[in-house]
């Protein structure tokens, strides 16, 4: 939804650093009483704190390597928010966005698409225009990470959500992307009722009403081209496109943007 080299799931750098007893053991002898440095930390906490530090400066540097890759620059600010994800980022621990499966569409045993219902919700979104797709998704990734990372008026860790999704424009005809996107974060349950509002201005919390969407999966990366081929592909399934928008569309992700091999979904929306 899986923002430079924004980790949303999926395999990634070591979890949280921890001290080793091997590490505790060569710690120098100290007496009881200078244990204790004037300001009240242990040799313990100290050595904690130092390998949390190297932690979010090896996971930044990891950040930053792939970001380069997708010309998105990770500043150091992302240190923190990065590390908290990392830490939090359990997929037992993620809530998906609930919705009620309507129909399946197979052929052969192969699934071709899902038509699915989702209920009115509320979610954290921000418009991006940048020159290509994944920067766009990068860089608002990045942002909304502030958000879910205490940067929001609760001061509390938010708790992913997935899908992370995208809406995208195309002409009617199908042959061209437009180049802004929203990109949005669903809000966990607990917080439908009362959002807490971001620090960043740029983000707005919008309630999208219920939708039918019909959704295709599809594997691999997401770019202008790839997004196209989904779209037109899913256009010729569906036994009636003239039922869904011809010019909006969501692309919808499970696994972390920089990952190579990544779950993602091509939503259609059916008319009001």
């Amino acid at each position: 939804m899986e923002t430079g080299g924004c980790r949303m799931g999926g395999a990634g750098p070591a979890g949280p650093a921890a001290i080793t007893l091997e590490e505790l053991d060569a710690l120098p002898e100290e007496s009881p009483d200078s244990a204790y440095h004037s300001h009240g930390s242990s040799l313990e906490e100290e050595a904690a704190e130092r390998m949390d530090d190297e932690e979010q400066e090896r996971l930044l540097s990891y950040w930053q390597s792939v970001g380069r890759g997708h010309q998105v620059d990770v500043p150091r600010d992302m240190a923190e928010p990065i590390q908290q994800l990392t830490r939090n980022n359990n997929p037992q621990e993620r809530q998906s966005i609930p919705f009620t499966l309507i129909q399946r569409k197979e052929k052969l045993g192969d699934l071709l698409y899902e038509k699915r219902q989702y209920g009115k919700a509320k979610w954290a979104c921000i418009k991006m225009k940048e020159k290509q797709y994944e920067q766009s998704i990068c860089l608002g990734f990045m942002k909304l990470m502030r958000y879910i990372c205490e940067q929001n008026s609760s001061g509390l860790y938010l708790g992913i959500t997935v899908p992370i999704v995208t809406i995208v424009h195309t002409n009617e005809a199908h042959s061209a992307m437009a180049q802004g996107v929203t990109v949005a974060y669903y809000l966990p349950e607990v917080l439908q009722d009362e959002p807490p509002h971001p620090f960043d201005s740029d983000i707005i919390i919008e309630e999208w009403p219920a939708t039918i969407v019909y959704s295709r999966s599809f594997r691999g990366i997401t770019n202008e081209d790839s997004i196209m081929r989904e779209i037109n592909l899913l256009a010729a399934i569906l036994e009636s496109p003239e039922l869904c928008l011809r010019d909006t569309f969501i692309i919808a992700g499970y696994t972390n943007p920089a990952a190579a091999n990544r779950h993602n979904e091509i939503w259609f929306l059916q008319r009001p």
